[in-house]
């Protein structure tokens, strides 16, 4: 049974979802203003290597994740360089696109925009203030968070606590118009007629950023669905907003289990990778230079909950742990279609069904990928050691091969079949040089070696006969 540690009670809980094999996801999407850092790939990754382990565990899965495609920073910066918030929007959702789709994450069932749901935020808004959760104010609508009984318990702060934090951080205006520090805001008014605003009961203006997501996810998913997730930083203000705003609305739970993942850090010191800090690089630029199999790798292979820290050292590691299972894959399928005969190996057999169950098992566990990757690196030597003997158990490669494809997905990880697109001039030159190593025509044999290589073919001499495999530097 699955376990996940969920935030608001702070302990693992067995999941159990609203529908029997139906997995309801939603996911904060990123604000889209510039482009994405590898701290902001994190969470995308974490909970795509989430869904993904659901899906390989017989779950159907819904995932929806949204844009935040409205707000401050996105018009000030349109603002900046002359075009419209729109216009800023749609070239950054692409970036986030291309960007998600290199790190091999999958497309979500949906990505909704703030944008496209402002009515469905204002019917939302005034429900709230009908109930008497909000109140409007010079343009304003505010959330009376005091009003809602369960405030802080997701963050596990108490009122008091956020007064006193709430009060250092108020603008001017924000005390002349709140009624008290705590509540937040559902609705803004328009500042100055260029900007960016929508007509509504409040007047002129636009969203609010909580708001959205409970609009977004409720109007996708229903009131009350299985998973939220998010960053570590999002658990206030904006997921304890969306908990007050949502139940005060429809009365429901609003969600089963909170997940959060952990940061990526950078330096010495171990410091929170963010744009506000400087100390963030771009998947758009570090996909120019890394492997994109190896940088989701980096960031799939750390249990979501746990920080990882960016470095030389540990990109270096994924990059010969991605190399580490191509080759394993390569071989398997080299000793699947050489002429040797197959060699039943119960041993083997049963080390693979209970390794594959402990994987399992590690999994199972809150997502705990590294427990589940040494057992898997485990079960990976015995294999290769396998692979070394003359006579293999084929039937036990090919079940262990086509498990091993399924979990490597799991973590964003795919294989190519390298001789579904070996040229036939390659398969040539292979033959040929082979039966120059036949007639000891040793010269010939270098030379096609040499002509091999430069085409980016490495040619391996095994007991087992001549293999190929593409040169990966």
């Amino acid at each position: 049974m699955i376990k996940i540690f969920n935030t608001l009670t702070r302990e693992k809980e067995p999941f159990k979802p609203i529908h029997e094999n139906e997995v309801k996801m939603y996911v904060c999407g990123p604000t889209v203003y510039n482009y994405i850092h590898i701290g902001n790939a994190r969470s995308a990754v974490s909970f795509d290597t989430i869904r993904r382990y659901l899906e390989y565990r017989g779950y159907n899965v819904t995932y929806v994740s949204n844009f935040t495609d409205v707000d401050d920073k996105m018009i000030k910066q349109a603002k900046k360089e002359d075009i419209t918030v729109d216009e800023l929007a749609n070239r950054f959702i692409d970036a986030f696109m291309a960007d998600t789709k290199a790190l091999n994450i999958k497309p979500a069932t949906d990505n909704p925009r703030a944008t496209h749901m402002i009515g469905d935020i204002i019917e939302f808004i005034e429900a709230l203030v009908k109930k008497g959760y909000a109140y409007e104010v010079s343009g304003n609508v505010y959330f009376r968070a005091r009003h809602f009984q369960h405030y802080g318990e997701l963050s596990k702060q108490n009122i008091e606590q956020l007064e006193n934090g709430a009060s250092q951080h108020l603008t001017q205006e924000e005390v002349a118009t709140k009624e008290d520090p705590l509540d937040f805001v559902l609705w803004k008014p328009q500042k100055e007629d260029s900007e960016i605003a929508w007509d509504s009961p409040f007047g002129k203006g636009r969203p609010g950023w909580h708001i959205e997501c409970s609009v977004m996810s409720t109007k996708l998913l229903g009131e009350t669905f299985d998973i939220h997730g998010g960053g570590q930083d999002l658990q206030f203000p904006h997921h304890e907003n969306e908990i007050a705003q949502s139940e005060a609305k429809t009365g429901q739970k609003f969600v089963n289990y909170w997940m959060h993942n952990g940061f990526v850090t950078v330096g010495n010191q171990n410091e929170k990778m963010s744009k506000s800090a400087g100390n963030f690089v771009t998947v758009h630029d570090l996909l120019k230079q890394e492997d994109a199999t190896v940088l989701r790798f980096f960031m799939a292979s750390t249990q979501y909950r746990r920080p990882i820290h960016y470095n030389d050292d540990n990109m270096q590691e994924a990059r010969e742990r991605v190399q580490y299972f191509k080759n394993l894959s390569q071989n398997i399928d080299y000793r699947l279609n050489d002429q040797t005969e197959s060699k039943t190996n119960t041993e083997l057999k049963e080390l693979v069904e209970t390794k594959i169950s402990d994987f399992q098992t590690a999994m199972d566990d809150d997502f705990n990928v590294q427990n589940g990757l040494t057992v898997l690196y485990e079960l990976m030597r015995a294999i290769n050691q396998h692979l070394q003997e003359s006579t293999v158990d084929k039937t036990v490669l090919a079940d262990f091969k086509a498990e091993f494809v399924k979990i490597m997905t799991v973590f964003g990880v795919q294989f190519e079949d390298q001789s579904a697109d070996l040229s036939k001039e390659v398969e040539a030159l292979i033959q040929k040089r082979d039966e120059a190593r036949s007639q000891k025509d040793f010269q010939t044999s270098d030379q096609i070696r040499d002509q091999l290589k430069d085409m980016g073919i490495v040619i391996e001499d095994t007991p087992q006969g001549t293999r190929w495999k593409r040169n990966e530097d």
